[in-house]
C-alpha cells in the first residue's frame, strides 16, 4: 500500500491521527491542585510562544472553585496574532501536545480562528489549549462563562449536577456528552454575557 508523504499530507495526518480514539467521560469532585496544574502548564506555554503571548487564562470547569469537572485543564492562550500559528507546531509537539488545528471538519465543528491542542498524561487526556489572536470574539465568551460560574454558586452547582448525570449516561460517548450539556451552556452563556458587560 502506498503512503502519501508530501509535506501537506504529513501535516494533515498530524492533525487527525487518533481523532477516533475512545475516551472515557469522568466527572470528579473539584480538586484545588488544578490551580497549580494550570500554573505549571502556563509556564510551559509562555516558553513556547514567548513574546507573542498577550494573556494566558485558566478556563473551563477546572477553573471554577468547587465545581465538579472532568479532570482536564483548559487553557486559553491569547497571541498578538495567529498568522503564523503553524510555526509553533513543533514546539507544541515537543511539549507533549497533539496539534489539532481549527477542527472545522469535526462532528461538532470548532470555531474559525481558534487553534486547538491536546495533551495526554499517562495515556489519559489532561490538557486542552485554545489559542486565539487578540480581539477574537470567543475570548470574552470563555472568560465571561468562567467568571459567571465563579460568582453564581447556584448556577455552578446546577452545572456540576448536570455533568455528573450525563457523564454516567454518556460514559463512552464524548459527542453525546457535549450535546447533552449544550442547552445549559448556551443559556448560561447568554446570562453570562449580560452579567459580564455590567462588571
Amino acid at each position: 500500500m502506498w503512503e502519501i508523504t508530501t509535506p501537506k499530507a504529513k501535516r494533515l495526518r498530524r492533525y487527525h491521527v487518533g481523532s477516533s480514539m475512545a475516551r472515557t467521560i469522568e466527572v470528579v469532585d473539584y480538586d484545588p491542585l488544578w490551580i497549580a496544574a494550570f500554573e505549571n502548564e502556563a509556564a510551559v506555554l509562555n516558553a513556547v510562544f514567548g513574546e507573542r503571548v498577550v494573556e494566558v487564562h485558566h478556563i473551563g470547569s477546572t477553573a471554577v472553585p468547587g465545581l465538579d469537572a472532568k479532570p482536564i485543564i483548559d487553557i486559553l492562550v491569547v497571541l498578538d496574532n495567529t498568522d503564523d500559528i503553524n510555526s509553533f507546531d513543533r514546539a507544541m509537539e515537543d511539549a507533549g501536545y497533539r496539534v489539532r488545528g481549527e477542527c472545522l471538519d469535526a462532528t461538532i465543528p470548532g470555531t474559525p480562528g481558534r487553534f486547538y491542542f491536546t495533551k495526554e498524561t499517562n495515556g489519559v487526556r489532561s490538557h486542552h489549549v485554545h489559542v486565539y489572536a487578540k480581539g477574537h470574539w470567543e475570548i470574552l465568551d470563555k472568560l465571561a462563562f468562567r467568571d459567571y460560574l465563579r460568582s453564581h454558586n447556584d448556577k455552578a452547582s446546577a452545572y456540576g449536577e448536570l455533568k455528573r448525570r450525563i457523564a454516567a449516561e454518556y460514559r463512552f460517548d464524548n459527542i453525546g456528552y457535549m450535546r447533552a450539556k449544550d442547552g445549559f451552556v448556551k443559556s448560561t452563556l447568554l446570562e453570562a454575557r449580560h452579567w459580564y458587560a455590567k462588571e
